[in-house]
């Protein structure tokens, strides 16, 4: 077997580092009962509208498809009203965060510990906003999170969302590595997608939300990072350098 080459781990966030979605789903309801709309997502449909990336885009989707007086609003306020939820959504989920609703998934922290003592840069892959990113990295890891990452791509640097691959080529320049030196860990079919794309072997970690995926593609799939360590990952990336 040929000696693996690999040098980074790239992360998704949502469904990667932590199962953050069932928080996303109560911050999004909140947000429609604050602005007074009437919609409530149950967790069948937000599973569904987990195939659109980008909270922004998931809001205009589902009005776009269900809600027939969308015609009726113009395109700035429209803008705006999408625009004004989000904030709301964000503000919730930060706060639940903050407060506890959701942590890193089992073995996230110890392998990102391992890579790092061992010489690997790590990088952030999302589509997710910063502020997101923010409140989940600094409860988990500390006030200091960022200076574990060389880089990190989300919805400020990369507005084409997922299973576009421009965030994970961003990454890649930023890294300055090809994809053959990197390994990503995604959770859904979208990141796998964007992942592949940009020529990166995958490691999917499913979630409730995502288990019913087409992860075909996929370099391995395991439940979580648990049972993960730094050396079957260097064996299983090495596997990429025959193909």
């Amino acid at each position: 077997m040929p000696a693996s080459t690999l040098q980074a781990l790239i992360f998704d966030v949502d469904g990667t580092l932590a199962d953050t979605e069932s928080a996303h789903l109560a911050a999004f309801n909140h947000a429609f009962a604050e602005m007074g709309l009437g919609w409530v997502w149950d967790e069948a449909l937000y599973t569904e509208l987990l195939d659109i990336s980008g909270g922004k885009e998931r809001i205009l989707h589902y009005w776009k498809t269900t809600r027939g007086d969308m015609r009726e609003v113009g395109s700035m306020a429209l803008s705006d009203t999408v625009n004004r939820l989000h904030e709301i959504k964000t503000a919730a989920y930060e706060a639940a965060v903050n407060d506890g609703a959701v942590s890193l998934r089992p073995g996230v922290l110890k392998l990102m510990d391992e890579a790092l003592d061992q010489g690997l840069q790590l990088a952030i892959a999302t589509t997710t906003s910063p502020v997101n990113i923010a409140a989940l990295l600094r409860r988990a890891v500390g006030p200091d999170w960022r200076l574990n990452f060389t880089a990190i791509g989300d919805a400020s640097t990369a507005p084409i969302k997922k299973p576009h691959p421009q965030v994970y080529l961003q990454m890649l320049a930023a890294l300055k590595l090809k994809p053959a030196e990197c390994l990503a860990l995604e959770d859904s079919s979208n990141g796998l997608r964007s992942a592949t794309a940009a020529g990166l072997a995958t490691l999917i970690t499913p979630t409730a939300y995502t288990a019913h995926h087409d992860f075909g593609a996929a370099l391995r799939v395991v439940p979580d990072l648990s049972q993960i360590n730094l050396a079957q990952l260097h064996q299983w990336h090495a596997e990429t350098q025959t193909h």
